[in-house]
């Protein structure tokens, strides 16, 4: 599940609340200049241009004044896309939550030239369009209201409504629940490339059941809340693709073999000719994975690549900080890069339209991400790190393969990244460690030299850093950790410790990062009240460990990474300065999830638990993620792995002091684990404690003195079930 920003908690809490939280930290794409050199960014209602190559010089390219309709106020910029000419400006305003994302909101056009400013679908409710986007040939804009398709003309201000079927369920041009939540999939048309034609996915989700939330506090009488929901063993929304006439508003649909229901579409854009369409279709359980160019004449479709796996595939959202979107074309169309885990390591390699691969990285590496195809220099430019899995590199590689050269500087161990302008002379470049706050410079590439931004470095003096370590269970797993000790360490005294956990396949806890050692949940300073604050992490984290690691969950969450945690801990607790009569464990979403089996399933070892909005039955989660990493549950032998690795089922052996939070109005992970959970704990006389959140959703933030009240609820039942300080 994945993470919704919860009050003042940082980057160490947002990884475990990565949970059953998902949330692949996507990011605002940054607006290249043609140039390369300059870019464009928002500040303070403005647009403006910033150079590169010198940090001191920036412009006002359009300014506030600009952006004020006559005898109004100025409508304020919260994202931007500029056509290909430069000549008009798309601003998305006044921006409304359509689940986890403000993807609703208004729309204005700026002329550069003319310096003209309207509002395109002004005659539509207020905030109701979504992800409008200029045509390639900057003549017209389409957008998506009311689940309808839109096209408008930026001449005379004509519109035309492309498709009329849409409706609640019947979802046109954006996603329903699951998709957009597992699959990063939101926008959900894309123009061609002659700006004649629109392809758009249509979602059915009339047959999706509907899970009914109960909101008990915004009006005198309660009132029910539908959210059109899929649980893991009930089928999903059918897709299909359309191309779309943007003259004659007529829909052809491309014809794609396999039941639309058992079939997921995570992929769909054009390519570089303007009558055809490249996509990724998946089967239910996501462990095949095809390839099919459509004929937008005709509606033919054939297959050029497939793919087939014993476990589940990862789409590019993993290897594209969440986002979806994009084809990777290289050699004018006629190639594309792609990544697969076929050869047990995450790999870049190179397909052509007839289906022939070729492996371009090499090596017992996986890569993390993929930042940047300069063609036009020769190389590929990804993120890994071969030799430490808690930290994240730049390198680069030829195009025709060869051996990766790291690019990022020797000298600066921990965490990089990166935003490449397209011609690749130039890069936006983030550092963080555990000890180094985050820092930003502008980079020259290959040479990695600094040209402008903060020069970066190292806070290695810094008093109290986290230690990692590595840990090997008795079961051979070595796992990496990292530890922060009380500020007065004494040695020859005994510790409290609390560990915070994750353990599913969305996210990394233990990370050479800025925030590794820190609990934003905790009020005060853990450290100086005379804790040990520690994270390890086990298989099943989408560590750069190779396929094996990653993939030894599959059909065991809640079995193969619970028992990695506790049996790391097991070693833990024979260090001398550890004291065993006071363990703590807590975690958000899947990580409250791997809070509860710990505290059920190890009792001995664990003697307090604090978990948030955990997942406590795996059958009631959604079906894209949970049949991704443990099956299609259609009968009693499918069943079985969600059953055997659920909380519920082994809550009855709770021994230890149990803290249970959970936000009535989550959408993500529903109250009913809590209730399902609370039922089980009180048939067997298991005493707990529980706090609920009326109507807060998944990050429980909502409401004015949320966030203080979580923290304070918190740091006080740590407090006084795991008593701080030496002893």
């Amino acid at each position: 599940m994945k993470f919704n920003r919860s009050g003042l908690l940082f980057f160490a809490v947002v990884l475990f609340i990565l949970g059953n939280n998902k949330v692949q930290a996507q990011r605002a794409p940054t607006h290249w200049a043609n140039d390369g050199y300059q870019y464009y960014k928002t500040t303070g209602g403005e647009i403006t241009v910033y150079d590169t190559r010198d940090s001191s010089k920036k412009t006002v390219w359009i300014s506030a004044a600009m952006l004020t309709p006559k005898g109004g106020k100025p409508i304020g910029v919260k994202r931007f896309t500029i056509s290909d000419d430069g000549k008009k400006v798309l601003i998305n305003t006044n921006t409304k939550k359509v689940w986890r994302y403000d993807t609703r909101g208004d729309y204005w056009v700026f002329d550069t030239g003319t310096q003209k400013l309207w509002q395109i679908g002004k005659n539509l409710p207020e905030s109701s369009l979504m992800f409008a986007k200029l045509s390639p040939d900057g003549s017209k804009a389409a957008y998506v209201s009311g689940h309808n398709i839109y096209v408008e003309d930026l001449t005379n201000g004509a519109v035309k409504q492309l498709t009329t079927d849409g409706s609640t369920r019947l979802i046109n041009g954006t996603f329903d629940w699951a998709y957009e939540e597992e699959f990063g999939c939101r926008d959900g048309f894309r123009w061609s490339p002659d700006s004649r034609n629109i392809a758009y996915w249509q979602i059915d989700a009339t047959k999706i059941k509907s899970y009914y939330m109960l909101n008990t506090t915004d009006s005198i009488y309660p009132f029910v809340v539908p959210v059109e929901y899929p649980v893991a063993g009930e089928n999903p929304s059918s897709a299909k693709i359309g191309i779309v006439d943007v003259n004659s508003a007529a829909t052809k649909w491309i014809d794609l073999p396999g039941d639309p229901i058992q079939h997921y579409i995570p992929r769909m854009e054009w390519t570089l000719n303007p009558n055809e369409i490249i996509l990724e279709q998946e089967n239910r359980a996501q462990t095949e994975s095809r390839i099919f160019v459509g004929n937008i004449s005709n509606g033919t479709a054939h297959i050029i690549h497939e793919e087939k796996s014993d476990t589940w595939l990862d789409g590019k959202e993993r290897w594209n900080n969440g986002d979806p979107i994009g084809w990777e074309w290289i050699n004018k169309g006629k190639d594309f890069l792609w990544v697969s885990e076929k050869d047990g390591w995450k790999h870049i390699y190179k397909i052509s339209r007839e289906g022939k691969e070729t492996l371009i990285t090499k090596g017992n590496y996986d890569i993390i991400n993929l930042s940047l195809i300069d063609e036009a220099g020769g190389y590929i430019y990804f993120t890994a790190s071969p030799d430490n899995a808690t930290q994240k590199y730049l390198y680069k590689i030829k195009l025709a393969g060869g051996k990766a050269e790291r690019v990022s500087p020797a000298d600066q161990p921990g965490t990089h990244g990166y935003d490449i302008s397209p011609n690749g002379k130039v890069a936006l470049h983030s550092f963080n460690n555990s000890y180094t706050p985050p820092v930003s410079e502008v980079v020259t590439l290959p040479e990695h030299k600094h040209i402008g931004g903060k020069v970066i470095v190292l806070n290695a003096n810094v008093k109290n850093k986290p230690e990692f370590f590595k840990v090997k269970t008795a079961d051979g797993i070595e796992m990496d950790g990292w530890m922060m000790k009380p500020t007065n360490f004494d040695p020859n005294k005994k510790y409290p410790v609390l560990f915070t956990v994750y353990s599913e396949p969305a996210g990394q806890t233990v990370t050479d990062t800025w925030g590794a050692g820190r609990n934003g949940l905790y009020v005060g300073s853990m450290a100086d009240d005379g804790y040990i604050y520690m994270s390890v992490e086990g298989r099943g984290a989408p560590a750069p460990k190779g396929t094996a690691w990653r993939k030894a969950i599959y059909k065991n969450i809640g079995i193969v990474n619970v028992r990695d945690q506790a049996m790391a801990a097991k070693e833990i607790i024979k260090w001398p300065f550890i004291d065993s009569t006071r363990i703590a464990v807590h975690g958000w979403s899947g990580g409250g999830s791997t809070t509860l089996n710990l505290m059920f399933q190890y009792p001995d070892i664990y003697k307090t638990g604090i978990a948030v909005a955990a997942v406590g039955d795996q059958l009631t989660y959604d079906n894209i993620y949970q049949e991704r990493y443990m099956g299609v549950p259609i009968d009693d032998a499918g069943r079985a792995p969600f059953i055997k690795g659920s909380p519920i089922t082994y809550a009855k052996n709770l021994r230890g002091n149990l803290l249970y939070i959970h936000g009535t109005g989550d959408d993500n992970v529903h109250y009913k684990n809590a209730e399902e959970l609370i039922d089980e704990l009180v048939k067997y006389n298991r005493q707990f404690q529980l706090m609920s959140y009326p109507n807060r959703t998944h990050g429980i933030f909502e409401g004015p003195g949320t966030s203080l009240h979580l923290h304070t609820l918190f740091t006080q039942y740590l407090k006084e079930k795991c008593p701080p300080g030496g002893r």
